[in-house]
């Protein structure tokens, strides 16, 4: 007969990215969540950004964008907790309409997110008439009602490629539309938003991590300026940099991205050498055992989307998984 998962058996997984003293004070946490996960035949999706005692103690189902919006059409249960940021739980409502879909804190935002609205939508569409509108899925769902098609950083390429015109706007990442635009032939137009945590390194980053530590693979996040992507060995989502890392196994690599990304991939590789210069994202950062614990025994905060946007929004995601 095999024995529930607890959290004590839980921490050789961590052990290399979490002090045995620091693990203790999340146990507690950790064995209740396993235990409403189970009586509440709940779900836990969590983002790649999320810390290690999240990521590796009691997730379900983790990844970037893309793979959560993907797992999160698969899910057998009656409750997802979605610990990221509120658009990954609008996306995971608009996929699964029927769950319970709760974030443990309102508050866990998106700079991307609050960069544009439907209005300006609207006028983009009076001054590009007839040129579809891709949509990056750091948005609000009214926005991605608004929109065309939506994609992700692992697959922005594909999708402005996929639909076969000569020109798109791509919303709201500047510097991803940037990024794509010099890997395609189709004519990107930008908006200007900026993620909050990527904009912050730059091209003499880049140089310096070189200089001190000689031999380092740089992979950057293409929400990152393009100087910054220019300077990279390698650019690409968190899923692909993860894939890259255990593929090349690099003998010293450096993550461009949020700080948790580091900590989470190295579990699995303890050969390779992690650099961490890196910017913490205050949005993630809000979610917490404590607040998932929260979540589960007191139903919060459930996330609803209004039908009339549900409809055309679900469309946008849709599309592009087809894609």
């Amino acid at each position: 007969m095999s024995h529930p998962v607890s959290a004590s058996s839980l921490y050789d997984r961590v052990s290399r990215v979490i002090p045995k003293a620091e693990w203790m004070s999340f146990e507690n946490d950790v064995d209740a969540i396993l235990k409403l996960k189970r009586r509440r035949n709940a779900v836990i999706l969590a983002h790649n950004y999320q810390t290690p005692e999240i990521f590796h103690g009691v997730a379900d189902i983790v990844g970037d964008s893309l793979a959560l919006a993907r797992k999160a059409i698969e899910v057998d249960a009656e409750v997802i907790v979605l610990a990221g940021v509120h658009f990954m739980a609008e996306t995971a409502k608009l996929l699964n309409p029927e769950k319970t879909v709760l974030i443990p804190d309102l508050g866990a935002g998106c700079s991307l997110a609050d960069s544009i609205t439907p209005a300006d939508i609207a006028l983009l569409r009076q001054a590009h008439p007839g040129v579809p509108i891709v949509t990056y899925v750091n948005t609000s769902a009214a926005v991605k009602a608004a929109s065309d098609i939506c994609c992700t950083s692992g697959n922005a390429k594909q999708v402005v490629e996929s639909l076969g015109v000569p020109k798109v706007l791509m919303i709201p990442d500047e510097h991803l539309a940037r990024n794509v635009a010099r890997e395609t032939d189709v004519e990107i137009i930008a908006w200007h938003g900026h993620c909050e945590v990527h904009e912050l390194f730059s091209a003499d980053d880049v140089r310096q991590l070189r200089e001190n530590h000689p031999g380092v693979t740089v992979l950057a996040h293409p929400e990152c300026p393009p100087d910054v992507v220019a300077e990279a060995d390698f650019a690409g989502s968190t899923a692909v940099m993860s894939d890259y890392v255990g593929r090349r196994k690099p003998a010293r690599v450096v993550l461009l991205t949020e700080c948790s990304m580091s900590d989470n991939v190295a579990v699995h590789h303890p050969d390779v050498e992690f650099i961490r210069p890196c910017n913490l994202c205050p949005h993630m950062k809000r979610i917490t055992l404590g607040n998932i614990r929260a979540a589960l025994e007191e139903n919060r905060h459930e996330v609803t989307v209004d039908p009339a946007i549900a409809v055309a929004a679900g469309r946008a995601v849709e599309r592009m998984l087809a894609i």
